[in-house]
């Protein structure tokens, strides 16, 4: 398998994105919540993860090779609290 490798400069910014992960029949999916078009599944939440990192990095390479702004992580995350009725209702 092909890996590419992002050169680390004097220049380059860390960004932290923020990771949506989705528990799915066959394993996991994975989102970026800043950067939607970054999404992959894998067979268990590490390969997933590892699946994840690897397309961020061909995102940030194609981005750059056609001159479009990388997203940065401006997501503002919040957990907002709902009661659950789990009162099942008659057909």
């Amino acid at each position: 398998m092909l890996r590419t490798q992002i050169s680390r400069e004097a220049n380059d910014i860390l960004c932290n994105y923020t990771v949506e992960y989705t528990i799915l029949t066959n394993g996991y999916m994975g989102q970026l919540v800043e950067w939607p078009e970054v999404v992959t599944e894998g067979s268990d939440l590490d390969e997933c993860r590892a699946m994840l990192r690897d397309a961020l990095q061909e995102m940030v390479l194609a981005y750059r090779d056609l001159g479009k702004e990388i997203p940065s992580r401006n997501a503002l995350i919040e957990q907002i609290p709902v009661e659950i009725d789990l009162v099942s209702e008659s057909a």
